[in-house]
């Protein structure tokens, strides 16, 4: 690999031939007419593929109790997938729930009910609190961010780490505000850093003192059986952790087939203590009599059993990884040893993280537009889309062929390129012929 030496060492000659350098390499991407999008981690098409025996499927009507699933009823799922789920999950099926092809769906209901009426622990139903926080840590999932913020409930953030969230920051905002009632956490292959929350932080965000009695954790692993390589990461076991502390309503957990067979007609899941259980089905049987079970009896006759899912997985593997491993190289082609760029290395999931120089990021999806690139907004992994250092930028890399991904990160390469060297240059004065603005 090309070792390059940093903008910050070039002389002003130096930083002003590698400024008209990028312009030329810029107006030259420009002009390939390109029309590439990675604003969504979405399925691509060979991976939908991989599921087409679903449209063959069910073989019968009936679960393994005999229930005909066509019918009304079983509104926790069908048995045979909350066993695999349960066991995908490391709980028991009793406290598992198979429900239809959202879990968003299952997080906003959970939202609504705790609004309205108040969880297992709760004093009150949260909208007769005086005011409501969820902990964000950042870079995180703006969908997260944008539900309980259509809610009027404050976003507080902290950052997130390769290992988990700042829990030291965590646990001085939840110790003595009332108000703090929940934290969302993507805790394998996080969106979008791909980061893993360990043992010892999942451990204490379980056991953690807690000024409100409701606080509630999250727990998002959308991810979880995402793997890009062959280790899996193994999820911390949060609601043993929590059930240990003393704490067994604090977590929920929510998971989805969205990327594992049909994003738009899979399942969904929750799990809980069985006492969350019983509140979440309480306040659902009055919107429901029953799930979609024709369809969840196909995923369970298609995996088979967890290890079909796991196998299953695989083949989505040797799908996305070139195409991560063609993002890093890409990136390291162009922009390593430049100190202009940092970018995640996931083991799993569906993102990349890039964090450019302060102060350009919008520039660089604004440069990347025009060259028909299109890429997910600057700031959409912070609250109401607001990074304040204007630096970061999500990668969403699955959904085009893997040409098109080395074709498309070269041309981001170049934006954040050419953004540098013009903060740079502005910043000591260096004037040279500059970029069409975009």
């Amino acid at each position: 690999m090309t070792t390059h030496v940093p903008l910050a060492d070039l002389s002003d000659d130096e930083l002003a031939r590698y400024l008209q350098d990028q312009q030329k390499a810029y107006e030259e991407l420009r002009a390939a007419g390109l029309r590439l999008d990675l604003t969504r981690g979405k399925p691509a098409a060979d991976q939908l593929d991989l599921s087409d025996a679903l449209l063959r499927l069910p073989t019968s009507t009936r679960d393994r109790s005999g229930t005909d699933v066509r019918n009304y009823g079983g509104l926790e799922g069908i048995g045979e997938l909350r066993e695999i789920f349960a066991e995908l999950l490391g709980t028991s099926p009793s406290q598992v729930i198979v429900g239809g092809n959202s879990s968003l769906s299952m997080m906003h209901t959970t939202i609504v009910d705790f609004l309205l009426h108040g969880g297992v622990e709760s004093p009150r139903p949260w909208s007769q609190e005086e005011r409501v926080k969820f902990i964000c840590p950042v870079p995180g999932y703006d969908r997260h961010f944008s539900l309980v913020g259509s809610f009027g409930i404050e976003m507080v953030t902290v950052q997130m780490h390769p290992d988990g969230p700042d829990v030291a920051a965590v646990e001085a905002l939840v110790k003595d505000d009332p108000a703090v009632k929940g934290i969302w956490i993507v805790p394998t292959y996080s969106n979008p850093t791909g980061a893993i929350v360990s043992h010892e932080i999942a451990a204490r965000l379980a056991a953690m003192p807690t000024a409100a009695p409701d606080f509630t954790i999250f727990w998002d692993n959308a991810y979880a059986f995402h793997p890009l390589t062959e280790e899996e990461a193994k999820s911390a076991d949060i609601l043993s952790l929590a059930a240990a502390s003393g704490h067994p309503n604090r977590p929920i957990v929510f998971a989805s087939t969205s990327k594992v067979t049909y994003a738009g007609a899979g399942v969904a899941v929750l799990a809980a203590s069985e006492a969350n259980i019983a509140w979440y089905l309480k306040h659902l049987s009055m919107g429901s009599i029953g799930p979609d079970k024709v369809n969840q009896l196909r995923h369970a006759e298609f995996f088979g059993s967890a290890q079909g899912v796991r196998d299953h997985m695989a083949k989505h593997r040797d799908i996305l990884a070139p195409k991560f491993a063609a993002v890093d190289e890409a990136l390291s082609a162009q922009l390593a040893g430049r100190g202009i760029a940092e970018w995640s290395h996931p083991t799993g999931g569906y993102f990349v993280n890039l964090d450019v120089v302060d102060g350009t990021a919008s520039r660089v999806i604004s440069l990347a537009r025009e060259a028909g690139i299109a890429l997910t907004p600057a700031g959409a992994a912070f609250p109401h889309g607001n990074d304040p250092r204007d630096r970061n930028i999500r990668l969403a890399p699955s959904f085009p062929t893997l040409d098109e991904v080395r074709t498309a990160m070269a041309g981001v390469a170049t934006c954040v390129a050419l953004a540098a060297a013009e903060k740079v240059s502005a910043e000591r004065g260096v004037q040279v012929g500059t970029a069409q603005n975009a």
